[in-house]
């Protein structure tokens, strides 16, 4: 095998000392070897505002998408469109007697690619790629270092280093890539589930997972379209322009500035424009040994963020002019500052890296300071980028004390998309705000498929977990005036809709909820689900003292209909029933039971330690000998679940079984939601895992009296300490740890947090 010539070790040497940075803990680096690439399952670069997927070469045209950019083609559902990909970069030596060959179109194999490595470094948000790239007789190293900028959100850069061992003229195309329209498209928002299924059969498609790039259910979680309505390049400049305009939906633009080595002159530049390309073609003179750094810099922006074009083209110029070294410098330090909030823990690396990578993710695409909220998927088609409860109950609580800011963005997405909620409402003939099952993530209009009609229509418990959400938020910042404002309309809206949406019933004197799918998803008809009544009551029960902090007089049917709510509660056995007991729960269903989300830390119902017990066992039970594939959702309430019951064992099992459950794709450890289906990139279960350690471990639950030690803090056996670093609360930052004390028994300790933002006089330490 060849080695890298020595000018080339010295220069890649130099580059990762550049800016004086050290070396990256080894619980941020995730990386990719030649065995990886059979199962390559790309990972992601983002900044909460648009991202990318990564690709093997680091050089090749990546499908990218921006923050709730939205198709809304006719008869489909809204679906995230795909904007034109600017990662491309390719490469060729030249015209050979067998012909001419580029980087991108060669087969990744042993015959062209040697010495392969990839390096996702979660802590600089930033993905390395090097191999040495064999074309006939000529080699060359080449080096690919990517980012989508934390510090300037609407840059992004790609720098292309090549050392070939020959003389001569080498070929370079910076592409955008101006994507076909995806066909074929389903009418999904007309279609039921049958049709739905014969279509996908009718071209021949299938809904399983095909491995290792293709998510499960591909053929419908598909992206949507971007139109290119004007685009041009200059060649004396090096840059190229795009305006365009998702289907039916808002315009967006791009921008590309390229810079070339110093001092190096082209031989020749051309422009191509095609329909499904826009690039600079080169043609360079390279010299044996010599290094060439080639950087593609580009911006983007979207109505509502940002400008046009020609705004952009400024942005990527302004960019070029600063250099490559500093674009990098500062995406880096925005990261380390955003690493300063972190879990770390001591005695398990391998639950250090995934924790690592699940936040890695959400950062990657939760916007701070805005109203848009992060889907399901994040940035990705999978489930076509649509906004369910999981926000509000499994992302929101996993970023409120790490990262408010972007937490905050969530909330305020439910705020802004009120009035969509509140027409809902009245077209049913109800009081207050429906929220969808499935919202648009732009405009919060319903988006279910008409094939899941009726989770649109009777899996209501989302419009507590909204409510609730709103609460969390204010409790963890005491913003009076943001609740004013934003939060109390939210929840008075929520309150009026379970006030006329429950029903009293004279026999038994109590409120019952009919016609609910429950959240265990397979029970698509029962009254009295148990979370969906217990989560109404709990934001029946917030609204009341929402209206007493905002002065006003709340509706005094909110707390007769929370007192009143039936939760259904098997008296004999002595624990709750998932519904009513007219309902036999005899269905394999994939969760089993629903009843440890009663325990989900935003939730958090009330009940001594024996109910809480014997819940926890009764549902367990049918997980057992349950047939399907467990989803990773699932694994955060059964660990939280045991943990509030003191089964420190039990509450450990679970959440190693979500680690090692078969769900984090190589090589970039993206989540999926089940062991058997590739429908990631699983944001639900970042968050749920996230919570599991902060407050499952910690037993910590933000109340009205503040961040409390609300149940017994655990540790895994194998764990030595666990400390949430800069948790920010009520204007507080603080250090929470989880350590064992004497005898072995864990404790919890707060203390001022060690951070350079930290207050210099904050001393205050708190022992539980």
């Amino acid at each position: 095998m060849r080695k890298p010539p020595v000018l080339a070790i010295a220069f890649f040497g130099a580059l990762l000392m550049a800016g004086g940075c050290r070396a990256t803990d080894a619980s941020f680096l995730l990386t990719a070897t030649e065995k990886d690439l059979a199962n390559y399952f790309p990972g992601q670069l983002g900044n909460g505002f648009f991202s990318t997927l990564t690709s093997p070469r680091g050089t090749e045209g990546s499908l990218s998408y921006m923050i709730s950019f939205m198709d809304y083609a006719k008869g489909d559902v809204s679906r995230p469109a795909a904007i034109p990909g600017w990662t491309g970069i390719d490469y060729s030596t030249g015209p050979s007697h067998a012909g001419q060959f580029w980087l991108n179109q060669v087969d990744m194999d042993g015959a062209h690619f040697r010495d392969y490595r990839q390096v996702l470094d979660m802590h600089e948000g930033t993905l390395t790629t090097r191999y040495r790239y064999l074309d006939a007789h000529k080699a060359t190293d080449v080096q690919v270092v990517s980012l989508v900028s934390q510090a300037s959100p609407h840059l992004a850069a790609s720098q292309l280093t090549i050392t070939p061992d020959f003389d001569g003229e080498v070929q370079l195309s910076f592409a955008l890539d101006l994507w076909a329209p995806h066909q074929p498209r389903f009418a999904l928002g007309e279609i039921d589930g049958p049709q739905m299924q014969e279509a996908v059969a009718a071209h021949n498609l299938k809904l399983k997972a095909v491995p290792p790039d293709v998510p499960d259910r591909a053929p419908l979680w598909y992206h949507g379209d971007t139109h290119v309505l004007a685009a041009d390049g200059d060649t004396k400049a090096l840059t190229l322009w795009l305006d365009g305009k998702a289907e039916q939906g808002h315009a967006m633009a791009e921008a590309v500035a390229i810079a070339l080595p110093p001092g190096m002159q082209p031989r020749e530049v051309k422009l191509h424009h095609s329909d499904y390309k826009l690039s600079l073609e080169l043609r360079v003179a390279v010299q044996k040994g010599k290094t060439y750094a080639f950087t593609k810099f580009v911006a983007a922006s979207r109505e509502r963020w940002g400008g046009d074009a020609k705004q952009d083209l400024a942005l990527a110029v302004n960019a070029r002019k600063a250099g490559f070294d500093a674009l990098l410098k500062q995406h880096r330090d925005a990261w380390h500052a955003l690493w300063q909030s972190d879990i770390v823990i001591d005695g398990d690396p391998k639950s250090q890296q995934i924790v690592h990578s699940d936040l890695y993710y959400l950062l990657s695409n939760a916007a701070p300071d805005t109203a848009w909220p992060v889907g399901a998927c994040g940035m990705t088609p999978g489930y076509t980028a649509h906004v369910f409860w999981d926000s509000d109950t499994w992302v929101f609580p996993a970023l409120l004390l790490l990262h408010p800011d972007r937490a905050k963005s969530l909330v305020m997405f439910r705020s802004e998309t009120l009035p969509a909620a509140e027409q809902r409402a009245r077209e049913r003939g109800l009081r207050g705000a429906m929220y969808p099952w499935e919202a648009d993530p732009d405009n919060g209009s319903s988006q279910t498929p008409h094939f899941a009609w009726v989770l649109d229509e009777r899996e209501i418990h989302v419009n507590a977990d909204v409510a609730i959400a709103q609460w969390q938020y204010y409790l963890a910042t005491q913003d009076r005036d943001w609740l004013r404002q934003h939060g109390w309309p939210v929840i008075r809206a929520v309150a009026d809709f379970w006030a006329s949406r429950a029903t009293y019933v004279a026999a038994t004197r109590h409120y019952e909820i009919h016609h609910v799918t429950s959240v265990d998803e397979d029970y698509a008809d029962v009254p009295n689900d148990t979370f969906t009544n217990a989560s109404a009551q709990k934001a029946l029960r917030i609204a009341t003292q929402a209206a007493a902090l905002m002065g006003e007089t709340p509706d005094p049917q909110w707390a007769k209909v929370a007192d009143g709510l039936v939760l259904p509660f098997d008296a004999k056995a002595g624990h709750h029933l998932d519904f009513d007991a007219s309902v036999p729960h005899d269905i394999d269903s994939w969760g089993g039971s629903s009843l440890p989300m009663l325990s989900n830390p935003s939730l958090d119902l009330a009940m001594d330690v024996q109910v809480r017990r014997r819940n926890y066992d009764y549902s367990i039970a049918p997980i057992t000998h349950a047939s399907r594939d467990p989803n990773s959702m699932g694994l955060m309430p059964l660990s939280i679940a045991a943990a509030t019951a003191g089964d420190a064992a039990a509450a450990s099992d679970w959440y190693t079984r979500n680690i090692t459950a078969n769900v984090l794709k190589p090589p970039f450890n993206v989540r999926t939601e089940t062991a058997t289906n590739n429908t990631g990139y699983f944001m639900t279960a970042s968050g749920g895992l996230l919570q599991n350690i902060l407050y499952g471990f910690t037993g910590l639950r933000i109340r009205d009296d503040g961040l409390v030690t609300a149940y017994a803090p655990m540790l895994p056996d194998h764990w030595r300490a666990m400390t949430l670093k800069n948790i920010r609360f009520r204007g507080q930052q603080l250090d929470i740890t989880v350590e064992r004390d004497a005898q072995g028994q864990p404790r919890l300790i707060r203390h001022a947090a060690d951070t350079p933002t930290s207050h210099p006089h904050a001393t205050t330490r708190e022992q539980t």
